[in-house]
């Protein structure tokens, strides 16, 4: 249980090893100040956040009052910075632009083809946990570098037709493009000029992928390829929107994933008594991963902007309201744990509690496209670690954790194998 009073009740952006520990920070914000106004002076920030389950709901749900359009951070000129003004990701887009693209790329992420991503998600993570049990018979490996990080990679590929040698290049460019919305700075800082070169790279790389799909008449499964074949990638705006969904796929797809499996490891590794049902029935492993999305929330919150004023009678400080044309953070982690949707123990994890209403994929319009395939990679990469390595180590005081302010994902993830069943030790 997070020990409340050790926290400030004031909101901070956090970043890096700051990362650590953000959740009394926002069990207090939901209980002295839900909708909260943050304004630094040194840095001129000024933006709101919520942290209440149903006021954060009722905000993801409204996109006619909580905007998308001026970006997803507490910094103003974000889309500047990533070099998208002219040609907005369909993140950054309100209905109805949003709703039209979206329903065109939704066709590449149906049931169907997650369960056909599911044999070849399954055969990269035995491989890499192969790899692991030869290597950490003696020392700590780092699971994010080995699996934790590579996996996302390649399932994004996967569903953008990506060849694997060039897998890699995805780390670099969602490095990149996240520092540049990391924090204050403007536009003219050295992580938005690196995130602005990134950004030019990606969609050249991307431009050239798909005049090759045009000329060998768009063959593959992936959702590029279904996109030039509806004829998207025909006239110029086409082709840049189909640019702008790849950069939502590659700087929001990989992280986040990441933050998924390396927070998931440490709270099972902290649990050993659930963990251990879950390796005697893997039956109860799809619902332990809807608990799990819910405390590691890797998308830790995103902006909107309000487009008119927004008032809330019941806050502890009477009623506060919101003015029109202001930043607020949806703040998702905060939301998952409120007690009053989940329970007085909402901080702990609970492998039986099957929560419903979770807000780690957001919810409403910007419902994440990729659900369904970060829920499969997630049930896949338990489901196989636990098989092979059912009492396995997590020094969770090494977990090292990425810089930026949205996305709560570790970089290092010290590992053992524990004690290894006979077959998984190759005797």
């Amino acid at each position: 249980m997070i020990d409340v009073a050790s926290h400030s009740p004031l909101f901070r952006l956090r970043s890096g090893a700051q990362w650590r520990d953000p959740f009394g920070m926002y069990a207090r914000l939901r209980t002295e100040s839900p909708v909260h106004h943050v304004v630094d002076d040194e840095s001129g920030a000024d933006f709101w956040v919520l942290s209440r389950h149903a006021d954060v709901m009722a905000a993801a749900t409204d996109p006619a009052t909580f905007s998308s359009a001026a970006g997803l951070t507490v910094v103003d000129g974000e889309i500047e910075a990533i070099g998208m003004a002219d040609n907005p990701p369909m993140v950054m887009q309100d209905p109805p632009g949003h709703t039209a693209f979206r329903a065109l790329v939704a066709r590449g992420f149906t049931p169907r083809q997650v369960r056909a991503v599911e044999p070849r998600v399954r055969e990269f993570v035995t491989a890499r946990l192969d790899e692991i049990a030869h290597d950490a018979a003696d020392d700590p490996v780092d699971i994010a570098e080995r699996l934790l990080k590579p996996l996302p990679s390649m399932l994004v590929a996967h569903y953008l037709g990506v060849p694997e040698p060039d897998w890699p290049r995805f780390d670099e460019w969602t490095d990149a493009i996240v520092g540049a919305v990391a924090g204050a700075g403007g536009t003219d800082s050295p992580p938005a000029a690196t995130a602005g070169a990134a950004t030019t790279e990606l969609l050249g790389y991307f431009a050239d992928l798909i005049a090759t799909r045009r000329r060998e008449g768009a063959p593959g499964p992936d959702t590029v390829s279904a996109l030039v074949a509806a004829g998207t990638a025909d006239d110029d705006a086409g082709l840049v929107s189909i640019l702008a969904f790849v950069f939502t796929m590659i700087a929001g797809g990989n992280d986040t994933t990441t933050g998924l499996l390396g927070g998931s490891l440490a709270l099972l590794a902290q649990h050993p008594e659930q963990r251990a049902r879950l390796v005697a029935d893997p039956d109860l492993i799809p619902d332990a991963v809807e608990e799990l999305l819910r405390l590691t929330s890797p998308v830790q919150g995103l902006c909107r902007r309000t487009t008119r004023p927004v008032r809330y009678d019941d806050t502890p400080a009477g009623p506060v309201e919101i003015p029109a044309g202001r930043k607020v953070l949806l703040c998702y982690a905060a939301a998952n744990r409120d007690p009053a949707v989940f329970g007085p123990d909402a901080d702990t994890l609970d492998i039986f509690r099957a929560p419903r209403g979770i807000l780690t994929f957001s919810h409403g319009d910007h419902h994440c496209l990729g659900a369904a395939a970060a829920r499969m990679a997630a049930h896949v990469t338990i489901a196989e670690l636990l098989a092979r390595f059912p009492e396995f180590e997590v020094d969770v005081d090494g977990i090292e954790w990425a810089a930026g302010n949205y996305v709560r994902r570790p970089t290092h993830v010290p590992f053992r194998p524990g004690h290894l069943p006979v077959d998984a030790a190759g005797r």
